[in-house]
């Protein structure tokens, strides 16, 4: 589970790590920021390779990834560790741990494309933890997967390197999601980083034709303002596209942080402005049943695909145009035995 890591550079008698925008500067002993990876005998190491913590077969609409393959399942692991430091975090067990081979399994890559096969999924998922972690296992993974005719995704907070991001799309990486979590000042007050670079990596992330969606977990007191929401979806518009999906979902109180769930009532008006500033597709999320979960029509307002919770009610689309009135819809792939 130790293996050395595919992106460093040696800095007189340190090595820095640049697999994540934290470039961490490590003397010989030394962790970095996330806890998994460690300068031993002159060379970084990361110390979660194959390390799967969670594994689980997942609709891909829980990445949420809801243009992307609809109605699909994918094989999903986490390992270990964050280079955030959210205080909310809904997988904080695994997230704000050092990696312990005790409470985990070992998966080679040829394994885990297996395990995929195996249980018919359609897809891979790294997930639940920052998958950045997982940078050369995750390469592994996706080259093998491409080969059997599967999809990769992530899910992730983005905030990996330019070199990270290239080389993941080099090996098969085909979407992410990734979760934009506030304006400027509440992201390094919670979680400690720069959003900028996250912006910077979804902007690459399109040019080099990664399926791209965001999320952004409403959190009262952190990022539920006005002033805020319209600023991200201000710049998903003019940044990424206005067919860039955008996800706003509920947050629950969890880990060390402590205010009310989001009301519905914010999220609906979240959704809104998301519509006023130009976006076609804004969804509402971990809130089962509600409207807003559905993909419509931008143009007739025509029911497309139809959604309860993690699961698809209905897929009208004809060809990747909306049935009514002809527009083209950018959704990539069709249910399974559609």
């Amino acid at each position: 589970m130790k293996r050395e890591a595919i992106l460093q550079e040696k800095v007189g008698d340190k090595v820095r790590c640049l697999t994540c925008e934290r470039r961490c500067l490590l003397k010989e002993g030394q962790r970095g920021w996330c806890g998994t990876r460690e300068n031993y005998n002159g060379s970084i190491f990361t110390l979660t390779y194959g390390m799967v913590s969670s594994l689980s077969a997942n609709p891909i609409e829980k990445k949420p990834l809801y243009h992307f393959y609809p109605g699909s399942v994918a094989l999903t692991a986490g390992s270990f560790g964050c280079n955030f430091a959210c205080p909310w975090c809904q997988n904080w067990e695994i997230s704000k741990s050092p990696p312990d081979p005790l409470h985990a399994r070992f998966f080679s890559p040829e394994s885990f494309v297996q395990e995929t096969i195996r249980r018919r999924c359609q897809g891979t998922s790294i997930s639940f933890n920052e998958p950045t972690l997982s940078l050369e296992w995750s390469l592994d993974v996706f080259r093998l997967a491409r080969e059997k005719g599967l999809y990769n995704t992530f899910v992730t907070n983005g905030y990996m390197t330019e070199e990270a991001l290239r080389l993941l799309k080099e090996a098969g990486l085909d979407a992410m999601n990734v979760d934009v979590k506030g304006g400027k000042e509440a992201v390094e007050k919670f979680c400690m980083a720069d959003v900028e670079k996250v912006w910077r990596n979804c902007r690459l992330a399109k040019a080099l034709g990664i399926h791209l969606e965001i999320t952004t977990l409403v959190i009262p007191s952190v990022n539920d303002d006005e002033g805020t929401l319209r600023s991200i979806a201000s710049r998903i518009c003019r940044e990424l596209g206005p067919e860039t999906p955008w996800h706003v979902t509920a947050y629950y109180p969890a880990y060390r942080f402590h205010a009310p769930p989001t009301p519905v009532k914010t999220l609906e008006r979240a959704r809104q402005i998301g519509l006023e500033e130009g976006l076609m597709f804004v969804y509402i999320g971990n809130i089962p049943g509600h409207p807003g979960e559905n993909t419509w029509c931008p143009n007739c307002g025509s029911l497309l695909i139809g959604r309860f919770g993690l699961s698809l009610t209905s897929f009208r689309l004809k060809d990747g145009h909306c049935p009514k009135c002809g527009m083209e819809i950018p959704v990539i792939g069709k249910p399974p035995g559609e």
